[in-house]
């Protein structure tokens, strides 16, 4: 039985022969539903709607290659040993050469992994009126639903919902985080606060800095729970779950379910990013990478994802952040300006997701 919400998205957004001329009308159509892709989906949608049919097809994925990335194991990484010279000089060709890698043995339980999987499984699976209180597009919120956080500036929108929990350096009040994932996204963020002081060590020693450094300039002072949830698409071959893009942060540890489709763009080829299970992906002046990388749309679904974003952006900072003086020479000069965080996140989501250019080149010297 389709309630009427699901009917009114239906008839707003489906028809995908529209005319540029009436996009705006469209965009604004699927945003007041409060409903997301997922609406669309219980509203039994056969034919995508033309908000979500990217200009860039998305068939050229079909030649990229399973090269798989590096799996560093973080058993020992606490330990002042050769093991931990050895985890570090892997972390450091790993991000200069690749940007993404993988890690195992890093101290969370698996049943939380699962757990939070499960959690944004049971948010986004619940009835639309549940749902619609939490629909935002106020990026003051801190606990917010919405789909498409660029839906009004992206060439095309992306096929996925996502509900964004910002948890430091201050944590929303609990009664304000759905309860159908509130504990276990509390008891979640904790690990990620926990791994990441470990990652920001282990970042800063390979990039020959002392232990603490990065920590000191506040890289892991404040981090965003960003989940995203992909239904099944009907056309996956004509959007994108989310479309090309890089990080706007410091760092970024992402945790995915098994069903795949996360993509890297290493040497000019596209590669799929394999689950790994019990792994978490890790994303990272030109000395490491900051690796472009996207998720296709699939027959398959739902896939879910968790992205903590370590970033400072949720709160107020004059504190400008460039190429780390202690890195820089003659040989080795200023390759970018200075910028708050706040600036940096609010041009690179003026442009949206898809752009060519990275939004970097904006602040190149």
């Amino acid at each position: 039985m389709v309630d009427p919400q699901s009917e009114q998205q239906q008839n707003s957004v489906e028809d995908g022969s529209a005319s540029d001329g009436h996009r705006e009308e469209e965009l604004k159509a699927f945003d007041e539903t409060k409903g997301g892709v997922k609406g669309l989906v219980d509203a039994g949608i056969s034919k995508l709607p033309q908000i979500f049919i990217s200009p860039t097809h998305p068939s050229l994925c079909a030649s990229a290659s399973s090269l798989p990335i590096p799996v560093i194991d973080l058993n020992h990484f606490q330990q002042p040993t050769t093991l931990r010279k050895h985890i570090i000089d892997e972390v450091r060709h790993a991000s200069e050469t690749w940007g993404f890698f993988q890690v195992v043995n890093h101290g969370i339980p698996k049943h939380d992994l699962d757990d939070m999987i499960e959690g944004v499984r049971r948010f986004n699976e619940q009835p639309h009126h549940v749902k619609k209180q939490y629909y935002s597009r106020d990026t003051s919120k801190k606990v917010r639903f919405f789909s498409n956080f660029d839906l009004y500036q992206s060439k095309a929108a992306n096929w996925r919902d996502t509900i964004l929990c910002a948890m430091a350096p201050h944590s929303p009040n609990p009664q304000e985080i759905p309860s159908a994932c509130r504990e276990i996204t509390i008891r979640y963020s904790e690990h990620m606060k926990k791994l990441g002081v470990g990652v920001l060590e282990l970042l800063s020693e390979a990039l020959g800095l002392k232990p603490k450094h990065l920590e000191d300039m506040e890289c892991g002072k404040g981090h965003t729970l960003v989940s995203h949830y992909y239904p099944a698409c009907p056309e996956p071959d004509k959007t994108m779950g989310t479309a090309e893009h890089s990080d706007p942060d410091f760092f970024t540890i992402l945790l995915q379910d098994n069903i795949g489709g996360l993509q890297l763009l290493y040497q000019s080829h596209w590669l799929h990013i394999h689950p790994l299970e019990g792994a978490l992906v890790l994303i990272s002046n030109d000395r490491f990478k900051s690796a472009r990388h996207r998720v296709l749309a699939n027959l398959e679904g739902p896939r879910i994802s968790v992205a903590c974003f370590f970033s400072t952006h949720y709160q107020p900072s004059q504190l400008l952040y460039g190429p780390i003086k202690e890195l820089l020479s003659e040989e080795c000069p200023a390759l970018y300006k200075q910028t708050r965080v706040s600036d940096y996140v609010a041009y690179y989501n003026s442009r949206g997701l898809g752009h060519p250019i990275s939004a970097l080149d904006h602040y190149r010297l």
